[in-house]
């Protein structure tokens, strides 16, 4: 279950690009073996994460930090976990004024953080974005030494903001999963993969062939190269 544990885009210390770190392990955890700067150094886009990308073209802009009375909107703001061993770029982080906040270089008051993931298509059954999400906001936390207790997602197909309560076992997920990933880019193991209907919308689907990894025994069928080889070169 990896398909981004972020887009924020949180990935594996030391930094790598476009790992959709968050939701990549959640939803199928060999995609965190092929993404650009991942295990494989293997990319390919589809039309939905090209919609994707161009759609989070503003939200990456860092120069459109904006004002609005008592909310302060920052994007593409970077992010680093040493506990989760993850670092990226949050789409958006809101700050909006709050005497219970941290305060903020070169801006009055003080301010509580909260990030804003945004997402193509609609709300998904599995907690792939809500752990997406938490991980921003436990680099955010861990940053600004304080207390996020919600965060948000906001779906570009139904126009719609979910709030997502970070609770205690959201974040003990988080943890666990962002632990996984870790593992397998410390082996430099890419996960067996585990077919399903999802495989069809993965822009790694050519890549990653799992119709004939399903009905292939890749160790049967390197055992079978080898002795080809080593048959060629017996005189």
């Amino acid at each position: 279950m990896f398909k981004k544990l972020f887009h924020i885009i949180l990935a594996p210390i030391p930094r790598l690009q476009r790992q959709p770190c968050g939701q990549s392990t959640n939803f199928l955890p060999q995609q965190s073996g092929f993404p650009s700067g991942g295990i494989e150094q293997q990319w390919s886009e589809n039309l939905r994460t090209a919609e994707g990308r161009l759609e989070h073209i503003r939200c990456h802009d860092t120069a459109q930090t904006e004002r609005r009375g008592d909310l302060l909107i920052t994007r593409g703001m970077k992010v680093v976990s040493h506990r989760l061993r993850l670092s990226g770029d949050c789409d958006v982080v809101e700050f909006r004024a709050d005497p219970e906040g941290i305060p903020l270089q070169h801006t009055e008051g003080r301010w509580r953080p909260m990030p804003v993931e945004y997402k193509h298509g609609r709300a998904k059954e599995n907690d792939a974005d809500r752990l997406q999400l938490c991980a921003q906001a436990m680099a955010l936390e861990e940053m600004l030494a304080c207390d996020i207790p919600q965060a948000a997602l906001f779906y570009e197909e139904t126009r719609r903001r979910e709030l997502v309560p970070l609770t205690d076992a959201l974040r003990q997920k988080t943890q666990a999963m962002a632990d996984e990933m870790n593992q397998y880019f410390a082996r430099g193991y890419t996960p067996k993969v585990k077919p399903g209907t999802f495989c069809n919308a993965c822009s790694l689907k050519e890549l990653c062939l799992p119709a004939l990894y399903k009905r292939a025994d890749p160790r049967a069928y390197l055992k079978a190269y080898l002795d080809e080889v080593q048959a060629e070169d017996t005189p």
